[in-house]
Formats: C-alpha cells, sequence, structure tokens
C-alpha cells in the first residue's frame, strides 16, 4: 500500500512538472516577443523552450530594460529638463552645409537626445594612454568653479594618482568636486575598497552608479550599467572617449604579466559641446543623488576666451535604458547608409543587431570601401566568440577586417564616415551597449576632424594584420560551434 501511494504520489508529480512546463512554453510564446527585437524574442524563447524553469528564472533577472519607478522619473525629469534648456539652443541641422543624410541624421539625435549640433568647438584627439591622464589632470588643476568626472571603471592607482591629487587640491581651493563611478564596472578592480577608504577622506562628493540595493529598494536587471567617460572641468574643457580612469592594465597582474594594455581614443573639446557634455553629467548625477544641477546647453559667454580655435560642429549623443529608442545604434545605422566611398570603424566589441550588419555589409556590397578594426584576441572570452561568429558574413560582404596585435587590447571606439563625420563614443557596436548600457557618442563634423581621426586609424593598420576568408575557413570546428553558441547568449538583451 505504502508503494502504490509513492507511486501514484510521483506519477502526479511527473504530470504537474510536465503540466507546468507546457504551461511556461506556451506562455512565453506569447509573452517574450512582445516589444522585442527578433533575435532577441528567438533567443529567449529557445532558453525557455529547452529548460523552462531556468529559462523563466533567466528572463526574470536579465529579459527586461526597465528601471526601478523612482530612477525613470529622475531620468525622465532629467531629460526634460535637458529638453528645456536647449529649446532655443542654436542648431546647424538646416544650415550647416552638410550632405541631406547628416543633416537628417543631426535633427534624429536632437529629437532622440534633445542635444542640437553646435558650432565652433576646438578638438583635440589623445592617442596615447598616459597622455590624455596628464591632461585631464591638469584641466583638474587649473579649476576655479567645478570639477564633474565620471567613469565606468575608476581605481585609485599609480597612474591616476596624479588625477585623484588634483581633485583633492582642488576642493581644498573651494572648488566642488563631483565624482560618479559604475558600481559593479569598478568593485572587480584590485584596490576598490582601498579607494572607497581614499575617497572617505576626502572632500570629494562621489556616488556609484546603478548600485544594486535590495533593502533601499533598487531592484533592476542587476546588469545594467552606466558606461560612459567624461570629465568637465568649469564648463570650459570637457573630455569623453573610450578611457576608462585606471593603469592601462586594468591592475591585473595576469595583464601585466602577458604585457597587456588598452589602447584607447580620448578627445579634448572646447566650445559650446562642453556644456551638452555637463548635461549628460547633469542628469546621471541627479538620477543617482537626487541633486538637481543647474543645467544649460549654452556655455558662459566668457568660457570660449581669446585664442580658442572655434571650428568643428559637434553633437553629443546619449543612449541608454529609459530612452525609448536606441539612440546610438539609430544614428549609427544612419550614417553607415549615408556612406559613399569609404567607412572605418574600430569597435573591441563587434556583436551586431540585423540592422547594423545589414548597414555595414550592405554598404561593402554597394562598392563602399569598409574595413573593421578589432583586437587579434578579445579580453572577453564570451563576447569575443559571438563577436567571431560575424566575420565569414562581413568577409564575404567585402569587408577588410584588420586584426590589431595581441596582446594588446584596442579598446577606442569610433568610425569615419567618408571625409563628412567622424563619430567618438564610449559605445561598442554590440548589442549591450545599444539596450543594457548608458553610453555617450560625440559626431564630429568637417574634414579636418576627419582626417585627424583617419591619422589614429592609419596608426592602428600599420599594425595590424589583415584577416582572409581562407585564413577564417581554416579555423577548427570546435571553434565555430563555440561562436555560434555564444552569439546565441549574445541575444539575449
Amino acid at each position: 500500500m505504502f508503494t502504490e501511494d509513492w507511486t501514484v504520489l510521483a506519477a502526479l508529480a511527473g504530470i504537474v512538472v510536465v503540466a507546468t512546463g507546457l504551461t511556461i512554453r506556451i506562455a512565453a510564446l506569447g509573452i517574450i516577443p512582445g516589444g522585442r527585437k527578433p533575435a532577441t524574442g528567438m533567443a529567449w524563447l529557445l532558453a525557455v523552450l529547452l529548460s523552462p524553469l531556468l529559462g523563466l528564472i533567466a528572463f526574470a533577472m536579465f529579459g527586461r530594460t526597465r528601471l526601478e519607478k523612482k530612477r525613470y522619473a529622475r531620468q525622465q525629469e532629467a531629460h526634460n529638463r535637458i529638453l528645456e534648456a536647449a529649446r532655443n539652443a542654436p542648431s546647424l541641422a538646416e544650415d550647416s552645409g552638410q550632405p541631406p543624410y547628416v543633416v537628417s541624421v543631426t535633427r534624429l539625435n536632437h529629437r532622440l537626445g534633445a542635444l542640437p549640433l553646435q558650432s565652433d568647438n576646438d578638438v583635440e584627439l589623445f592617442e596615447d594612454y598616459q597622455e590624455s591622464i596628464a591632461a585631464m589632470t591638469a584641466a583638474i588643476s587649473n579649476a576655479e568653479h567645478f570639477v564633474n568626472v565620471e567613469f565606468y571603471i575608476t581605481a585609485w592607482d599609480e597612474m591616476t594618482e596624479p588625477m585623484f591629487a588634483a581633485m583633492v587640491d582642488a576642493t581644498q581651493r573651494g572648488v566642488t568636486v563631483r565624482l560618479l563611478f559604475d558600481h559593479l564596472g569598478s568593485r572587480g578592480i584590485p584596490g576598490y575598497k582601498d579607494m572607497l577608504t581614499k575617497l572617505e577622506a576626502t572632500e570629494i562628493q562621489w556616488h556609484r552608479m546603478l548600485p544594486v540595493e535590495l533593502r533601499r529598494g533598487r531592484v533592476r536587471r542587476p546588469d545594467l550599467r552606466n558606461h560612459r567617460k567624461l570629465v568637465v572641468v568649469d564648463g570650459r574643457l570637457g573630455f569623453t572617449g573610450s578611457q576608462n580612469l585606471i593603469e592601462p592594465g586594468y591592475n591585473k597582474p595576469k595583464n601585466h604579466a602577458a604585457g597587456r594594455k588598452w589602447v584607447e581614443l580620448m578627445v579634448r573639446l572646447r566650445g559650446p559641446v562642453v556644456a551638452a557634455l555637463d548635461a549628460v553629467f547633469a542628469s546621471d548625477w541627479f538620477t543617482e543623488t537626487g541633486d538637481a544641477l543647474p543645467v544649460s546647453v549654452h556655455p558662459a559667454p566668457d568660457i570660449a576666451g581669446a585664442g580658442v580655435l572655434r571650428t568643428v560642429p559637434c553633437q553629443l549623443v546619449p543612449s541608454g535604458p529609459g530612452y525609448h529608442a536606441e539612440n546610438n545604434l539609430r544614428m549609427f545605422t544612419t550614417l553607415i547608409y549615408g556612406a559613399h566611398r569609404r567607412l572605418s570603424i574600430t569597435s573591441p566589441y563587434f556583436v551586431p543587431d540585423e540592422s547594423l550588419l545589414y548597414a555595414v555589409t550592405t554598404a561593402a556590397q554597394r562598392g563602399v570601401e569598409v574595413e573593421l578594426f578589432v583586437s587579434e584576441q578579445s579580453d572577453q572570452f564570451m563576447v569575443g566568440h559571438a563577436q567571431a561568429s560575424y566575420y565569414r558574413a562581413l568577409l564575404e560582404a567585402g569587408v577588410t577586417i584588420q586584426l590589431y596585435p595581441e596582446p594588446y587590447v584596442l579598446h577606442s571606439k569610433h568610425f569615419t564616415v567618408d571625409d563628412q563625420v567622424a563619430v567618438i563614443c564610449s559605445s561598442n557596436m554590440d548589442l549591450r551597449s545599444f539596450a543594457l548600457n548608458y553610453e555617450i557618442s560625440l559626431m564630429l563634423l568637417g574634414p579636418p576632424v576627419v582626417a585627424r581621426v583617419r591619422a589614429v586609424e592609419d596608426n592602428y593598420r600599420a599594425l595590424s594584420r589583415t584577416l582572409t576568408l581562407e585564413e577564417w575557413d581554416q579555423r577548427p570546428g570546435r571553434k565555430k560551434y563555440l561562436d555560434n553558441v555564444m552569439r546565441l547568449t549574445a541575444a539575449l538583451q
């Protein structure tokens, strides 16, 4: 009798498990695809169909980019304040003399990101890692009113010590210094706790971005990140680009042993666009702290003083969770479709969605000279394999893939279109940067600035080797299989 009871119970449990799995699968078919890109929806459906319970748990944790209500409300308020401040700002969208597709992109950027195209900016590029940190340090050392600093990864190490010392010295002169750094992006770096201890002993106003704190109701998808990099000093000088605030080996002994260093590109700005950069910082500061900083997309009359070269039209485009559109992706694809002669892309993590992949391959098939600079060996296992899964389609379309040599990590993020447009950004060309990360992208117009970025690309090409389709076909089957599996996981956004 006892055995019979257990048999019945086991049968009932089996029926419940099967019925539950079937119910989850059927529900997923009607719920998951809603509001998602087809590839993303199919990836999540496959995960749930293969393992309903584990797939459901993963989807509950990582399947939505929705922010918690308080953060979303603050972000919308900050966006509206920027929009109001920008309402009467001069824009070059109608009279810049640019090709029609560029004019349309400036309108698109203005509509999605609220910030206009602005003229008369001074632009200077920094390819050298230590030189860019020295330039930021020098700017902070001369600060008179405020310093706003925001980086995805922040570490207080031997290379960044002078910059932190300059920030501390500035506070002692009465300068207001604010610092934002991503919580998860920074906490995995050796010395993180020591950095917090040092910061607590200073007058720097610092906050972690996107901390996960269940007890305080900060509940959201845990891998949403603020990936922006920027510095603003007195509203006069601004810096942005790909570089984090850390030494080039990321304080990892294994990187130092291998000679692995990150290669970056930063830009120093003077002129009206600096106020736009500061508006983005103000938005992030308000979202994290509730403290509303003054927002203006017009610099004070004396910001761009005598002797400053003010020649480059610039437009800043913020993007990330909480925006109604993937601002960076829309700008990238529109610019790429506008290319007529030449398109050069540098991205450490090139994992495109269908729209970007079609834009790049279509450009090559139209006869545009297209090249892609990537690292020969990625520093991230999953992303590296997902990226590799796209190489065949790119090579077959006629894209030239340049492999930057090991052990260096080509981490800079930029591209140029013909002789008209350069974009320098914190954003990778991957699904995460389009949907899950807060990013900033700077569009710069005109042959002089394009030529300067092209010089950077020329340096990369001189060091890189060209990947051929014949070489790619010789890869072992196990690597191709792994590439495709990682490509599937990359779509789980």
